[in-house]
């Protein structure tokens, strides 16, 4: 799906006008607290107006600079979450304040208490089909009142984007949850969003493993220390010593940088394509 050439992020140019938003790295992240998240959630199924949610840690932040896809993708969304508290931490240092950490899986979580509360549907994509098959069983215990619309797997190629799109759209979920890595939830979402008749729209990544009972989530003491990431290190140390050791060190660079020329506002690719 091509892009308008020279288009400007929408969120870009309202971002100095509303103060909820803060501009930060070159993006335009919503300063809001995780009820005002919500109640933007539920006023789109009200309204059947859809409301696509980013979410950035520092680790996006670091590779949007080298991935225009993933950049593209963030800058498209409606609402821009602060997922990572090492993030609100760099706004605070950079008078730029966002009030608390919105995480996306504690989003997700919020979002099926809203679908069990009024009764709503919701479209499962993602994981492998034992996984999706284990979340789908603690979604019926855990949330008995939500409708699951359906779901899919998210082991498939790019020939089967389009139809699996268009079966999502069948379904007329009120919520689709993407439990798939990045980039390629924020490059499936940007590139069909606008077919899918899905009013939240919400790239979750690992969090089916979580909730399906198959990985651990950082207690939350280490959660509200931060150190999320040194949890996972822990628990996988020779596949992400290098990740987080480069990724870290980026941020911090780039947070430093930030301090002394604040980045202006990122804009979207002139000859940026949607591709899967």
């Amino acid at each position: 799906m091509a892009f308008e050439l020279g288009r400007l992020n929408k969120r870009t140019l309202t971002g100095r006008r509303d103060p909820q938003r803060k501009l930060l790295f070159g993006l335009s992240l919503d300063g809001i607290r995780m009820d005002e998240a919500v109640d933007r959630c539920r006023q789109a199924i009200q309204s059947r107006r859809p409301v696509l949610i980013g979410v950035v840690n520092a680790a996006k932040i670091v590779n949007l600079r080298r991935d225009p896809s993933l950049r593209d993708a963030l800058l498209d969304c409606n609402m821009l979450l602060a997922d990572g508290q090492s993030v609100v931490w760099a706004s605070r240092l950079l008078g730029r304040p966002l009030p608390e950490r919105v995480a996306g899986i504690d989003l997700f979580v919020e979002l099926l208490d809203l679908a069990h509360r009024q009764q709503r549907s919701i479209y499962l994509l993602g994981a492998k089909p034992a996984i999706l098959a284990a979340l789908e069983r603690q979604v019926a215990h855990r949330w008995p009142g939500l409708r699951l619309a359906g779901s899919h797997h998210g082991y498939f190629g790019e020939t089967e984007a389009a139809e699996i799109a268009a079966e999502i759209r069948a379904a007329s979920a009120d919520m689709l949850f993407l439990g798939m890595a990045s980039p390629n939830k924020e490059i499936f979402l940007r590139s069909f969003q606008h077919m899918l008749n899905v009013p939240v729209l919400h790239g979750v990544g690992g969090s089916f493993d979580v909730l399906a009972g198959l990985t651990k989530r950082a207690p939350l003491a280490w959660q509200n220390l931060g150190l999320e990431w040194a949890y996972r290190l822990l628990q996988e140390p020779r596949r992400l010593w290098k990740r987080y050791l480069v990724t870290n060190c980026a941020f911090v660079a780039l947070t430093l940088r930030e301090a002394v020329r604040p980045a202006p506002a990122l804009q979207l690719d002139a000859s940026s394509r949607s591709e899967l």
